[in-house]
């Protein structure tokens, strides 16, 4: 068997290997007769196959929150030109909201193509799509939620602990630039797509898979989705 057909089979074999990876259907087709080798360009095949690639999970992170809130009731005033402001006594009310929340990153490779590749010398660069962040779901721990309210105050209502929990899924979102989600996305990406460049003869140094920009917490709502 000569070195191109063992390259061929190789580059078959990383192919599949990154479509076990991804969600989507890949129709498989059956060449019958003889097999013969060809001198190709195997690139626009990855690229073809890339495509097929719906969706590549590349991140998944856990996020535990607590979300506080500290109510104090203060009675303010002024009495012959002098202002007061004192806090009652009995008028405390706070609350402590465990919240659990899980994220996903994935990149859809559906608009994959040759502009995501840039080749130097003997150097090839990988521009991945951005990537996207799903909430596929959050709840609050009800079993842990820690409350003081003092006598004279009401509880807290339904409507006040469901703004408490929008406000710790913002606080949620917000953190994901310091979680380092995208950093582990680029780098789990670079471990299914550079062995498909490697089998085309690439040493695995002259690879280098990145993203387009770094994305800051100004990007975020462009790149969350959510889910639940």
């Amino acid at each position: 068997m000569d070195r191109k057909r063992i390259i061929s089979i190789g580059i078959l074999a990383i192919v599949l290997l990154f479509l076990y990876f991804c969600e989507g259907n890949v129709v498989q087709e059956e060449a019958e007769g003889p097999v013969t080798t060809k001198s190709v360009d195997t690139l626009p095949m990855i690229i073809t196959q890339v495509q097929q690639c719906a969706r590549l999970y590349t991140a998944e992170y856990r996020v535990h929150k607590i979300v506080t809130h500290d109510d104090v009731l203060r009675l303010k005033g002024s009495v012959l030109q002098r202002e007061f402001n004192f806090k009652l006594p009995l008028g405390d009310r706070k609350i402590a909201i465990p919240m659990d929340a899980k994220l996903k990153a994935y990149i859809d490779f559906s608009q994959f193509s040759e502009r995501n590749i840039e080749r130097r010398g003997d150097h090839i660069t990988i521009i991945l799509p951005d990537p996207q962040v799903t909430m596929t779901s959050s709840k609050i721990d009800q079993q842990h939620v820690k409350q003081y309210v003092a006598l004279a105050r009401a509880h807290f209502s339904d409507a006040e602990m469901s703004a408490y929990e929008q406000q710790g899924r913002a606080a949620i979102i917000e953190s994901i630039p310091s979680l380092g989600i995208f950093e582990t996305a680029q780098a789990n990406a670079a471990k299914v797509l550079v062995p498909m460049f490697t089998a085309m003869g690439y040493e695995e140094h002259q690879v280098t898979v990145a993203f387009r920009k770094h994305y800051d917490a100004t990007d975020i709502q462009d790149l969350i989705k959510m889910e639940d």
